[in-house]
């Protein structure tokens, strides 16, 4: 019987200890933010509450602040270091580049040679009409024959070729993309394939997927998805070594005689404003 009157005089402290805390936390949130005019009182206890929360969040906002500079500093060094790699391995480029250039020219010399499939100049033009209706199909530049473009140049962007021109006028012309619906050249090109070239056609271009396709690849070569695809320079008029794309996927043709790849173009077809219009020097 005692323990009970123990247990219930120590629960009355308990519940009424717990009224009195939620009483005092409502009066100092009401005093806290409140807009009303304040009593000396209310406007101390608001002052103190206000000064303690204050003194008491600071650490926890330094703390926190170091942290998010910690992780800044990490991920900047990180950004920095591959920036450094990348410096280097362009520099290395760069002298490799000049090192083959100066040994081409070289043996272009000793054979007596003027100029080889991957020789040509450039004309960059802008991009003034695409027709909605067929806009993956041709674009018209600001660069005719006044300017020295001819018929069957090809045409790049940064990421790659993008097509050729099938018409000119004295100041404009058109340039079929490799992405129509309706091509009928088919382009010679070349799959880096480990330490070997792999030949093969362009042939097609399936919109839904948004892959060309290269046929003439036999079944024998193994090549991987991401192997890089440039023309030839052989067969048609453009310049060896030009970029086109990267294969995503291999498969067997129709008969199963032989692979075909399938490709992806790095190129952004629905981004194009710029050109750049190559010729070839042979």
């Amino acid at each position: 019987m005692y323990r009970k009157k123990q247990k219930d005089k120590r629960n009355k402290i308990i519940i009424s200890c717990i009224i009195i805390f939620c009483l005092i936390v409502g009066f100092i949130v009401n005093v806290v933010v409140t807009d009303r005019e304040l009593t000396i009182f209310e406007k101390a206890i608001k002052d103190s509450v206000l000064t303690v929360q204050k003194i008491l969040g600071y650490p926890i906002e330094f703390i926190t602040n170091k942290i998010d500079e910690n992780k800044e500093k990490d991920k900047m060094y990180e950004e920095y270091q591959k920036l450094q790699q990348e410096v280097v391995d362009n520099n290395r480029y760069k002298i490799e580049n000049e090192e083959l250039k100066k040994q081409l020219e070289e043996m272009k010399e000793l054979l007596n040679i003027n100029d080889t499939l991957a020789d040509y100049t450039e004309l960059n033009a802008v991009v003034i009409n695409r027709d909605l209706g067929y806009w993956y199909d041709t674009i018209t530049i600001n660069k005719g024959e006044h300017d020295g473009v001819t018929i069957g140049m090809p045409a790049v962007v940064g990421e790659g070729l993008i097509g050729k021109v099938i018409s000119t006028t004295t100041f404009n012309s058109t340039i079929r993309l490799i992405t129509a619906t309706d091509v009928v050249d088919k382009i010679s090109v070349k799959i880096q394939n480990g330490n070997k070239y792999v030949y093969g056609i362009l042939s097609s271009y399936d919109s839904e997927t948004k892959t060309h396709i290269i046929e003439g690849i036999s079944q024998t070569e193994e090549i991987e998805n991401g192997a890089i695809v440039t023309t030839t320079g052989m067969g048609d008029i453009f310049p060896a070594g030009v970029m086109i794309g990267k294969i995503t996927g291999v498969r067997t043709d129709t008969f199963d005689l032989s692979n075909v790849l399938e490709m992806k173009s790095e190129v952004d077809f629905d981004n194009i404003n710029y050109v750049t219009l190559l010729k070839r020097n042979l």
